[in-house]
């Protein structure tokens, strides 16, 4: 790096917070349908009885060592059964064990973890009405914090995961449809590079988005915070587990950088039955909820119970001035101001919508919840509201 590289590293950091943090403006994107909130939905029954409790614990994590004699004082401190202990696999991230947890009479599983074995337990419980309780473990810890849990302070993660109060909240799913193109005459030329990243953005705007039907797909992949493509999935991809160990949600900011002058992707994106938009983005973004490390809140207004997807659509053109830009939408957001600047060239457009469905002349690596799940050329998000209880305070 030049010295002048090293001049705007501060600036480049929060400009990577910025696109994680896109949706923090509530500007529509032009043209796309919004809707009203759903009716209110049904609560769980509450259990009777002494619950029976389960742990499914990612014993590689920092702080799993003595979770198993801390978990059994809880239990008979509050004249519960002692719990069942199931550890996760290499094989198995936890989606079998809370499977087998509630086959085998659990009310309560409990996901100690990351973030990836809390989506693996929360997998196997949907619809079965047995609640999650969290003892956070990881790095984002991202459910945890839109949860308001009391990261860090165990006694009390242990307290409501035990015997706090059962909140349905809604879960969001994503299906690669397709992970590569159809034909090499559909995939879309590189015509993007450093001499036209002033380029107008909507150069493509009225090109047809029609195509073939869509091809039947894989399995369906839970997220239950925001999933993307784009910039943050190659920034999850690019982080360093080592460095992610030693500074912990920061290293994903440092995994980014070297990302900041790629390409923008050429997507095709349909809300519900709304119709095909061609877009050019740094990121698309779909969110059950929003707040992030560092007191970031990615996403406003959604709520983790509310029925919807909030989608954020993000891009930068004109280098550094369009980062610059963006971060500085971004900072204004965090106290409730909002920029309507003309001719933007950093912006952040939010819609919602209980389905997405997205198409790419190339393959785009997708991210739910900081894990990378594979690349996609099409793929389709969908919200399923309250089908899983989980242990607040």
């Amino acid at each position: 790096m030049t010295w002048t590289d090293w001049l705007v590293v501060p600036a480049l950091v929060l400009a990577i917070v910025a696109v994680v943090v896109a949706l923090q403006n509530r500007t529509r994107l032009s043209g796309w349908r919004t809707a009203p909130a759903p009716a209110g939905a049904p609560t769980p029954t509450p259990a009777n009885g002494r619950p029976q409790v389960a742990f499914v614990v990612n014993p590689t994590k920092p702080g799993a060592a003595g979770l198993r004699d801390e978990a059994i004082a809880a239990c008979a401190t509050r004249y519960l059964p002692a719990p069942m202990w199931l550890e996760t696999t290499g094989d198995d991230p936890g989606v079998g064990q809370a499977r087998k947890a509630v086959a085998d009479g659990a009310d309560v599983v409990i996901a100690a973890g990351g973030d990836g074995t809390v989506r693996a337990v929360a997998e196997g419980l949907v619809g079965t009405g047995a609640a999650m309780g969290l003892i956070p473990l990881g790095t984002g810890n991202l459910l945890a914090r839109n949860l308001d849990l009391p990261l860090g302070n165990r006694p009390a993660l242990l307290r409501i995961a035990l015997t706090g109060t059962d909140r349905p909240i809604d879960v969001g799913w994503v299906t690669i449809l397709r992970d590569m193109p159809q034909d090499a005459e559909d995939e879309r030329p590189d015509v993007e590079g450093p001499a036209d990243e002033d380029a107008d953005a909507d150069a493509d705007a009225g090109r047809a988005a029609d195509g073939p039907e869509t091809v039947p797909g894989g399995p369906e992949h839970i997220f239950l915070v925001i999933g993307g493509v784009g910039f943050d999935a190659a920034m999850v991809a690019d982080t360093d587990d080592d460095l992610k160990a030693r500074v912990g949600w920061i290293a994903y900011f440092l995994g980014g950088v070297r990302h900041l002058h790629a390409r923008r992707m050429r997507l095709d994106v349909r809300l519900d039955d709304a119709p095909w938009r061609s877009v050019r983005l740094r990121s698309l973004l779909v969110g059950n909820c929003g707040r992030l490390p560092g007191g970031i809140t990615l996403l406003p207004d959604a709520k983790l119970d509310d029925g919807w997807l909030d989608v954020g659509a993000i891009d930068t053109r004109g280098g550094l001035v369009g980062w610059s830009q963006l971060f500085g939408e971004v900072a204004m957001q965090r106290f409730g101001i909002r920029a309507e600047l003309p001719n933007r060239i950093g912006r952040i457009e939010h819609s919602r919508a209980r389905r997405i469905h997205v198409r790419s002349r190339e393959p785009q690596q997708v991210q739910l919840d900081g894990d990378l799940i594979g690349s996609a050329c099409e793929l389709e998000a969908r919200v399923d509201r309250l089908a899983l209880v989980v242990k607040v305070d």
